[in-house]
């Protein structure tokens, strides 16, 4: 096997894995020329496993040409440019954590009810009407549940916001993490080490663990709710995900498109046509004032 090389770009900070034949190019993230050599990386943890690409490229070609034309807002001459000429195959470093949770709550619990109340109506009279009232009890629990391969990112080259849109990267189907499957896809190193990204694991899994909490609360509203999670039985995978990229520079930023290699989801930022926004602006004061004279 040819031996592989990490490289790390100075301009985004991403490190990539290369075959030998291929450092010095320019960055896959965001085209920065300034690649050395990355020699921090120290018995890095090795992939358990990867999800290999299956959507075809024609298919996420043809989709990123309709996601660029898409968008009103953005440039007439963006969906003309040959932009899909740069577009690029990655695997994106993912941990993927599970965890029994034993979680205790109390919160307390509001439960409406309603009382008459002496109401002047237009006319003057009094009338009496239904006013919704709370009674506040309080409340307590205990829910248990188990996740099953919390996703959270290891990359810095990729938009974390835009991979979000494109999850999730079904884990079942993942395989054994073989070389083979790497070959004409460029690699992205883990910048997000094992205890930060357990560390973030758990701060996803807290929101997720409130609403549970939540409907476990009686009545018809609550205020005040405490969770107090116990984990057990956590345990990691370092996995590869499948990703296509569209990297591209306007006026002065850089823009990303990407696609999940797996399920064909897309996901993407754009610039905005000053133009454009201005006629709209403009055309919706015209409406605004035709509706006014015609009403007044």
């Amino acid at each position: 096997n040819t031996e592989r090389r990490s490289v790390q770009c100075q301009s985004c900070r991403a490190v990539m894995v290369f075959d030998p034949s291929r450092v010095g190019q320019n960055c896959e993230f965001c085209g920065s020329p300034a690649l050395v050599a990355y020699s921090e990386i120290k018995a890095p943890i090795r992939p358990e496993s990867l999800l290999p690409f299956k959507v075809p490229a024609d298919r996420i070609r043809d989709g990123m040409r309709r996601w660029l034309r898409s968008h009103w807002f953005a440039p007439h001459r963006l969906a003309r440019a040959s932009l899909i000429d740069t577009l690029r195959t990655l695997y994106i470093p993912y941990w993927a954590f599970d965890a029994n949770v034993r979680c205790p709550w109390e919160a307390e619990a509001g439960h409406y009810y309603y009382v008459s109340v002496p109401h002047r109506d237009s006319q003057g009279r009094t009338v009496m009407r239904q006013e919704r009232r709370i009674r506040w009890e309080p409340a307590s629990g205990e829910i248990t549940h188990t996740f099953d391969d919390e996703p959270v990112p290891g990359t810095h080259g990729v938009d974390l916001g835009l991979l979000r849109q494109i999850e999730p990267f079904p884990t079942q189907d993942l395989v054994p993490y073989d070389t083979a499957f790497l070959s004409g896809h460029v690699v992205e190193h883990y910048q997000v080490v094992l205890f930060d990204a357990a560390s973030a694991s758990l701060q996803q899994m807290h929101p997720k663990l409130e609403q549970l909490c939540a409907a476990e609360v009686p009545g018809d509203t609550y205020r005040n709710l405490a969770i107090h999670p116990v984990y057990s039985n956590q345990t990691f995978k370092h996995v590869l995900v499948p990703v296509w990229l569209l990297t591209y520079d306007y006026g002065a930023k850089k823009y990303q498109v990407v696609a999940n290699g797996y399920t064909g989801a897309m996901a993407g930022r754009y610039p905005y046509s000053a133009w454009k926004i201005f006629f709209l602006i403009v055309t919706i004061l015209i409406v605004l004032l035709i509706v006014m004279y015609a009403s007044g």
